[in-house]
């Protein structure tokens, strides 16, 4: 694994403006950043990024089942409890699930570390499968590249075969999130685009224009009945919106389905941990009112769960990240370094929700810049990646979006 200075494309703003990819700048910052790029091998790709995260998505529907089952966890992971109920059905009745995305901490030589799950909105998907592809074949063309330079970048592809798995050819499916968000009608819109050319109808609403007709179905902005929906809006907002009374009548499949809202939740990296501890992907991680309870010893942590928190206490003594299980774009995130916070969020947005406290596992530092891997999840397998860097520690909302090569 390697940053490499390569010089950008000519015009690449303008076809980017062209193609609709209208936030490559962010704030006054480059978001798409062509400078350099990352380059790996084949075998880091296959060995360390590609089977271990489907294998960590196997490892989460299992966690699926042990979290339902529990009611115990179910609290922890802030299930509002009326609606417990539409979370344990939609996965008994296996609704189906599209995509995902594992944040990866990876350097190129050992087994990169799951830092989190974005199960159920993540964005950066337009970037990740459009045009960083569209980077990779102009640069080839060019000569900046070589004949044979490939990249991990299947998601495309493999959303149109998932689409046409799911659905049966001429299914209409709307598509949905809040109006006036670039990068999420982005996101959205890339899936239209398979949809579309998997042979789907597929119909766009902005979140706030989406009703209710007179018998209870959800209908779009021209009054037609939505039968499926693909909504980028988080489970748990979505969840304390008025409109969750409504799910369990309104004749409509939600993707991603309502049982994601247990693993679009940092509760989830505790979970795991007790489930496979010492697994070469996952970082010690805990609840942290189970860690204030083992080390006062007041009984209410599990004799396992103390256990595990004492085979794992100087771990995470030697370095912690502080993590609330609602967070977005390293929101209210800090960092622990042998007693000391060494970095901390300025944005306290998810400040009040509870934390889980998982050990610290530094990104690798390039230039300055610190890379995460973007592993993403079409169905149940891993079928491309992302880069983005920050020079924060703590990957925020200003980090940059790199391209990837395979070379070898």
């Amino acid at each position: 694994m390697e940053k490499i200075e390569l010089p950008e494309r000519a015009g690449w703003r303008d076809k980017a403006e062209e193609l609709g990819f209208t936030f490559a700048d962010m704030h006054g910052e480059p978001y798409w950043e062509e400078t350099s790029a990352y380059q790996f091998s084949l075998r880091q790709i296959e060995d360390d990024i590609e089977d271990p995260s489907t294998e960590l998505h196997a490892m989460c529907r299992d966690a699926v089942s042990q979290i339902l089952s529990s009611e115990d966890l179910m609290t922890k992971l802030c299930i509002p409890e009326p609606y417990w109920h539409l979370v344990a059905e939609s996965w008994e009745r296996q609704e189906p699930e599209i995509y995902g995305r594992f944040d990866l901490a990876y350097d190129g030589t050992g087994p990169a570390k799951l830092l989190e799950y974005n199960a159920d909105t993540p964005t950066s998907l337009y970037e990740s499968a459009s045009f960083q592809w569209l980077w990779l074949e102009q640069q080839v063309e060019a000569g900046v590249l070589r004949e044979g330079d490939d990249q991990f970048n299947g998601i495309h592809e493999a959303l149109v075969e998932r689409f046409q798995a799911l659905f049966a050819k001429g299914t209409d499916l709307h598509f949905t999130a809040v109006a006036n968000t670039p990068e999420d009608y982005a996101t959205v819109e890339c899936m239209g685009w398979a949809a579309r050319e998997a042979g789907m109808g597929a119909h766009y609403t902005d979140l706030e224009k989406i009703g209710l007709s007179e018998d209870g179905q959800f209908i779009d902005s021209e009054d037609r009945v939505i039968g499926t929906l693909f909504k980028l809006y988080p489970w748990e907002d979505l969840l304390r919106d008025e409109y969750a009374a409504l799910l369990a009548d309104a004749g409509c499949l939600i993707l991603e389905p309502p049982w994601k809202a247990v693993l679009s939740n940092k509760g989830l990296l505790p979970v795991l941990w007790e489930m496979f501890e010492g697994h070469p992907n996952l970082l010690p991680t805990f609840f942290e009112a189970d860690i204030g309870a083992a080390l006062n010893g007041d009984g209410s942590a599990t004799k396992e769960v103390a256990q595990l928190f004492a085979r794992s206490a100087n771990h995470l003594a030697t370095g912690h990240v502080r993590k609330p299980i609602f967070s977005r774009e390293g929101a209210s995130m800090t960092i622990v370094e042998g007693g000391v916070t060494i970095e901390q969020s300025n944005n306290p947005a998810y400040a009040d929700h509870p934390k889980v406290i998982q050990a610290y596992h530094p990104l690798p530092v390039f230039d300055g810049f610190r890379p995460v891997v973007g592993a993403w999840i079409v169905g149940e397998t891993c079928v491309g990646m992302g880069m983005r860097e920050d020079r924060s520690r703590i990957t925020q909302d200003l980090s940059r979006f790199k391209p990837h090569f395979i070379r070898d």
